[in-house]
């Protein structure tokens, strides 16, 4: 996404994912005849699942037998954004943080190669949690992971049990006027000279560092390898258009936020909402929209922008085990 400033409109459709490995002090290594290149760092795993012919990276932490967590994360970024989360829970739960395909360390095959809708990201990720033999568990969402996980939940409710929305939007009120003015735009019809604007703002170092930053109390505390894994990793050869074919296919999305409401009222899934009510992309008005659908929220608007752990990790972990505790089966 494009910093509102002087990118008007850009900063519209900023959601989801990229990715590094996360720090470490100590490694020891393992393998199985479903795992790759398993490293074990504290409590925290990096592996490969071949899923659908594709390389997907993922972070877990903690016993598979405890009570599942499925970290979806957003863009422009991966499972690095969930570090936290995962070192902190792993005691407790079983914590699992996938790649989508064309982010952090998971497989990019070109757009020629595969072919890069949201549909087609859920059924990953939906094959993904079945291949590791995860058949109950809670949902955290944000950005493009509300998107995926709202079809996963709609294709497996009686799997959910329970979904935190973090900045993960399922309401046309909560798509921001300007944040997504450009993106709409694109919607109505591709041009070269539109794919070259969003490339240039979006796709740069700066772009990428604007979207953690704004909208936070103190951009200075925002850790610098967030951006700049990011920017490595849109940097690649072919990514420019693997993004803007996620850009295009995101009015499916709206598209589908009646079903996806209608699965909430029908469903009744426990819900924990957080967030960062200085979003240039969703606004608070898409988190007080659920409240008309879901009985049971807990419901936490804080002061900061889109990845709300940069900067409230101390609140949100806690919050997180606690809703964990109450939705165990």
């Amino acid at each position: 996404m494009l910093p509102i400033s002087n990118r008007s409109a850009l900063t519209a459709f900023t959601v989801i994912a990229l990715s590094t490995t996360g720090a470490c002090t100590q490694q020891t290594e393992n393998s199985s005849s479903e795992r790759t290149n398993v490293k074990t760092v504290s409590n925290v795993t990096n592996a490969i699942e071949k899923v659908d012919g594709l390389d997907i990276f993922y972070r877990a932490a903690g016993d598979p037998s405890k009570p599942a967590l499925v970290l979806l994360h957003g863009f422009p970024t991966s499972s690095f954004m969930y570090r936290k989360l995962l070192a902190e829970l792993g005691e407790d739960y079983y914590v699992i943080a996938p790649d989508y395909p064309g982010f952090g360390n998971s497989s990019s095959p070109s757009t020629g190669d595969h072919n890069y809708t949201f549909d087609n990201l859920a059924d990953t990720m939906n094959n993904f949690l079945i291949q590791r033999g995860i058949d109950e568990y809670a949902l955290m969402i944000h950005d493009y992971g509300a998107p995926i996980g709202f079809r996963i939940a709609l294709r497996h409710p009686e799997k959910i049990t329970g979904i935190i929305a973090m900045n993960g939007n399922a309401y046309e009120e909560g798509m921001s006027k300007n944040g997504w003015s450009l993106i709409r735009q694109y919607w109505r019809g591709k041009t070269p000279e539109l794919e070259k604007t969003i490339a240039d703002n979006v796709f740069t170092e700066a772009g990428m560092k604007w979207q953690y930053t704004h909208g936070t109390r103190d951009p200075e505390s925002i850790d610098p390898a967030n951006w700049q894994q990011d920017y490595a990793k849109i940097s690649r050869e072919g990514q420019t258009a693997v993004q803007l074919a996620l850009f295009y296919d995101y009015q499916n999305n709206v598209k589908s936020y009646p079903a996806w409401q209608e699965y909430l009222r029908k469903n009744q899934p426990p819900m924990l909402i957080i967030w960062g009510k200085n979003d240039a992309f969703f606004s608070v008005a898409g988190a007080e929209a659920y409240k008309r659908d879901v009985k049971n929220i807990d419901y936490n608007i804080l002061d900061t922008g889109h990845f709300p752990l940069e900067e409230e990790s101390d609140f949100i972990v806690p919050k997180v085990r606690d809703f964990m505790l109450k939705v165990t089966r």
